[in-house]
């Protein structure tokens, strides 16, 4: 097991009647990006805390680099640098201040570190004076990260880390996790957006608490077992409903401006069309194409349910 910065195994958390995870088993590589993915709800926070010592666990046993979660807590916080999915840090303390406090409590100093967080705080050393409470939601990104690193730790935990951020700031927030793991650190980062599954090396899809698979990325995609369509016509309000009633079918889903339309077996064009058309479609765009993250994930939550 030395090679796995962590192992979680047979975990379940309740809270009160309510099952936030159960039975939640995963194991990471050391030196990997990892990813939790799933919607709100289906457990990535509960995980993440326990992990980072900050809730027990109902049952079960979880480590990090080797030591408990329960009985070694102190050493876990030592060695893991966590950003929660909220911004967290003191508003009214300046962008320096905020990162000498926490580099004062893991009893380093910003110089001592600083090579490690210099190519992302370099981005936000001009607003050193500036409230943290001022940034902009980029920026404090940017400087809660900092922070988490501040005292180099083995593992770092994401909690939603882009989630509310522009498109930009998104694609330069997993550059600079790519570049962290170069470094050695092993990164857990959990996100509600399924392209981001992609840039990990490995992920576990949650659905209310459970694990749905865990596999590199293009190995789900390569899982996917059904004929996979992209529709538009010109009702797109009532499409996804009648494609539902195709006889068929297995998900029919919203997928950016078009729909995402799975089935049994293969449906050829003169099919859909005369199906569509029967139930006052019109224009109607059919073609094949090939899944992604989202689809799989869409196919195994039906199969769930």
């Amino acid at each position: 097991m030395r090679d796995f910065s962590v192992l979680i195994n047979q975990v379940s958390k309740n809270y009160g009647d309510v099952k936030a995870i159960e039975n939640i088993s995963f194991s990471v590589k050391k030196n990997e990006l990892y990813g939790l993915i799933g919607p709100d709800g289906s457990g990535k926070t509960t995980i993440f805390r326990i992990l980072t010592t900050l809730l027990l666990p109902n049952t079960g046993r979880a480590t990090v680099e080797g030591f408990d979660v329960v009985k070694d807590y102190k050493a876990i916080r030592k060695i893991s640098g966590y950003m929660p999915g909220r911004f967290s840090l003191y508003h009214d303390l300046s962008v320096e201040e905020n990162l000498q406090f926490y580099a004062t409590i893991f009893g380093t100093t910003i110089q001592e570190n600083y090579d490690l967080i210099k190519d992302i705080y370099i981005q936000i050393e001009p607003f050193k004076n500036r409230k943290a409470g001022k940034l902009s939601g980029g920026m404090k990104q940017k400087l809660a990260l900092s922070c988490a690193l501040i005292h180099k730790p083995k593992v770092l935990f994401l909690d939603e880390p882009t989630t509310g951020v522009d498109a930009v700031s998104r694609k330069e927030f997993w550059e600079m996790l790519k570049n962290l793991q170069q470094r050695g650190i092993t990164i857990i980062v959990s996100t509600p957006y399924m392209d981001e599954a992609a840039l990990c090396d490995k992920v576990a899809l949650l659905q209310k608490g459970k694990i749905l698979s865990i596999d590199e990325p293009e190995k789900i995609v390569q899982q996917y077992e059904y004929p996979l369509y992209q529709v538009i016509s010109d009702d797109m309000y009532s499409l996804i409903a009648d494609l539902n009633d195709y006889p068929d079918v297995i998900s029919a889903h919203r997928f950016g401006d078009v729909i995402h339309f799975a089935t049994n077996q293969e449906v050829k064009n003169e099919t859909i069309h005369g199906f569509l058309a029967d139930k006052g479609h019109q224009h109607i765009e059919f073609k094949k194409i090939t899944p992604d993250i989202e689809d799989c994930f869409m196919a195994l939550m039906k199969n769930e349910n």
